[in-house]
């Protein structure tokens, strides 16, 4: 299993905005798909950076393919969503995890 992990950087100015979106929009969307499962949001607690605020949100994923299949069909979209609503006011840093234990 892996896990798919976005970082989001997001200006304190556009945080509650984002929020709201991640919660009523991004996140339901993407569950309805059923290739990403058990979606977990974070903070990263960042004492150095007061205009930022980083959230980490992850998803559990069966394996490589099915991400690929998922960031074709969907992922491409919603980063072009983001881009669009937010601007620079929000970046994005996506990493991949292979869950070991």
């Amino acid at each position: 299993m892996l896990i798919y992990n976005t970082t989001y950087s997001v200006s304190n100015d556009a945080l509650q905005n984002f929020y709201i979106w991640l919660h009523e929009v991004f996140i339901p969307e993407v569950e309805r798909e059923q290739m990403l499962t058990n979606p977990r949001l974070l903070k990263v607690l960042d004492a150095q950076n007061k205009e930022n605020v980083s959230l980490s949100l992850q998803w559990e994923v069966s394996g490589s393919a099915t991400l690929h299949r998922w960031y074709m069909k969907q992922g491409v979209q919603m980063d072009e969503q983001i881009a669009k609503m937010f601007g620079e006011k929000v970046v994005t840093f996506p990493t991949i995890l292979e869950v070991l234990k």
